[in-house]
């Protein structure tokens, strides 16, 4: 995949899956814009970079990005498992706010130089709790839920505009925000072992399919959640 000429913006594109993917698209030849609440010294050189909190005041967006975007990929999330009873207001709140409200808010930001390109694409990412029943899951897994109703609307929405709109929704991957849940080899082994592949995903699992979703070979395909999963979401082995 070439991206040559081509400018696309990630969010979170900091550490784990967005960093990952910049990575990817920069040795690509595209024109990378990364927003993030902090800079890392991984960034390739060459990378623009914003310092933003998604939650807070995005004014400072629309000056920062070129006239044409070409793409536009939402790496933000969170993983906050708890029991339902110990779950507050405040943390479903929280949870909307990051993986819905900030994804919504960072495209309308966003829209006129997706519009101007004449052919963009939107990827978010959500969880394969969204749509697979998994305990302690309950606040992430509706704000995800409420993440993948948004990419519908606007995958029929923006259609028009000839931007498209998709989302991946991996399994447990090794990124930094997941570090609690592979702390020891035991639950390494343990997280391995619920998939039917047999192992927990990489940054690069993901990031392969969110730079084909960018790409020109993905042009027919707008309004899909991808499952990236390792089987997790549909299948039972045992």
């Amino acid at each position: 995949m070439n991206y040559k000429g081509k400018n696309i913006l990630v969010v979170g594109g900091s550490s784990g899956i967005g960093l990952s993917l910049v990575k990817l698209l920069h040795q690509n030849d595209a024109v990378v814009y990364v927003i993030s609440r902090s800079g890392t010294v991984d960034l390739p050189e060459g990378v623009k970079y914003l310092a933003a909190d998604i939650t807070g005041d995005l004014e400072s967006i629309p000056a920062f990005l070129p006239e044409k975007l070409h793409g536009l990929v939402y790496s933000v999330g969170s993983i906050n498992l708890k029991p339902f009873n110990r779950l507050s207001a405040d943390d479903f709140l929280n949870d909307y706010r990051v993986n819905v409200l900030g994804a919504a808010r960072i495209i309308q930001q966003s829209l006129k130089p997706l519009k101007n390109a004449a052919g963009a694409s939107v990827v978010l990412i959500s969880s394969v709790a969204a749509t697979t029943g998994l305990p302690y899951h309950a606040s992430v897994s509706a704000a995800k839920g409420g993440l993948e109703g948004l990419a519908l609307a606007l995958a029929a929405e923006l259609a028009v505009q000839q931007i498209r709109v998709n989302v991946v929704a991996p399994s447990l991957t090794d990124t930094p925000m997941a570090q609690n849940l592979l702390s020891t080899q035991e639950k390494r082994e343990a997280s391995a072992k619920r998939h039917p592949l047999a192992r927990y995903g990489q940054p690069e699992d993901i990031s392969q399919m969110i730079a084909f979703l960018l790409s020109e070979g993905s042009s027919w395909m707008t309004g899909q959640v991808i499952g990236i999963d390792g089987g997790l979401g549909k299948l039972k082995t045992v």
